[in-house]
């Protein structure tokens, strides 16, 4: 038996019905008759019992499916598993998140790029330089915050986009407010992490200024995101954080306090220029495609 014949065969037994079986494997009619009477007079013997109300399987036929069906199931797996490693989709792809809470909220795209053969291995990306792991080729993609204007990586789709949120110490008197605005962070010091990244990066609107032009106090740096959660609460400044923060960093020393008029901040797929593995691909178009 011929490929084609046993997946036509197959799709007969499980449908039972000529019309919708040329549906499903986009073949005419005349075509999905024609195969199984050649079958049937290679076997001599009816494979279906057919009537003008019923198309209903032979005890030959019953007996060819239940041999075939397992068999047919294991080879095209067994081809499908060739053709991903040969295009490289198989095996493990490692992402570094420079949040790693983000990777709890894009579960789903990660959930629907996993199978048996390929997985996403979660890496935290360096708190002070997001991009070194990436650069250093010890993972394939990162996901980061926008913008990202390197000229040695490729910014792919975004895959999460959320509000702003300002962390204040509990006893701030923004502590007590349903909201902030931009301008209010020129009413005090705001905090920052440590990162050797360029200026066009996630400070406070440039040159350090509200949008009605009060200049923005700069505070010290930290190394590491819980050090500078720890100067929030101790008072030293505050700190515009994306919204997840909320639900990820709850302390009772701390308070997040939405953004009135912040925009909102989008979370993208980066990878290396010309290092756009299959599995990285798989996993963009994934997300291209997400609505």
């Amino acid at each position: 038996m011929e490929r084609r014949d046993i997946e036509v065969f197959l799709a007969l037994a499980e449908e039972l019905h000529f019309g919708r079986t040329a549906e499903r494997l986009h073949v005419s009619q005349a075509r999905v008759s024609q195969t199984i009477a050649a079958l049937e007079r290679r076997f001599g013997a009816a494979l279906f019992a057919r009537s003008s109300r019923r198309v209903a399987l032979t005890p030959l036929g019953a007996r060819l499916r239940d041999d075939l069906a397992p068999a047919f199931a294991r080879i095209e797996g067994a081809v499908a598993r060739a053709v991903a490693a040969g295009r490289g989709l198989d095996g493990e792809l490692p992402v570094a998140f420079e949040a790693p809470g983000v990777a709890d909220l894009i579960r789903p795209l990660l959930e629907a790029y996993r199978t048996p053969d390929r997985s996403v291995a979660v890496r935290e990306a360096d708190f002070t330089d997001v991009f070194a792991s990436l650069r250093a080729g010890e993972v394939d993609a990162l996901v980061t915050l926008l913008p990202v204007a390197e000229p040695d990586l490729v910014v792919g789709p975004e895959l999460l986009v959320e509000p702003m949120v300002l962390a204040v110490a509990t006893g701030h008197p923004f502590a007590r407010r349903d909201h902030v605005t931009l301008d209010d962070l020129a009413r005090d010091t705001v905090l920052r992490a440590a990162r050797p990244a360029p200026a066009y990066w996630r400070d406070p609107p440039a040159p350090w200024t509200t949008a009605r032009g009060a200049p923005i106090t700069r505070g010290p740096t930290f190394a590491t995101f819980q050090e500078l959660l720890a100067a929030v609460a101790a008072g030293t400044g505050v700190c515009p954080l994306a919204a997840h923060a909320a639900d990820y960093f709850t302390r009772p020393t701390v308070r997040f306090v939405p953004f009135r008029d912040a925009p909102p901040v989008a979370w993208a797929l980066v990878w290396r220029a010309g290092g756009a593995t299959a599995r990285v691909t798989a996993l963009a178009a994934l997300a291209a495609a997400a609505p």
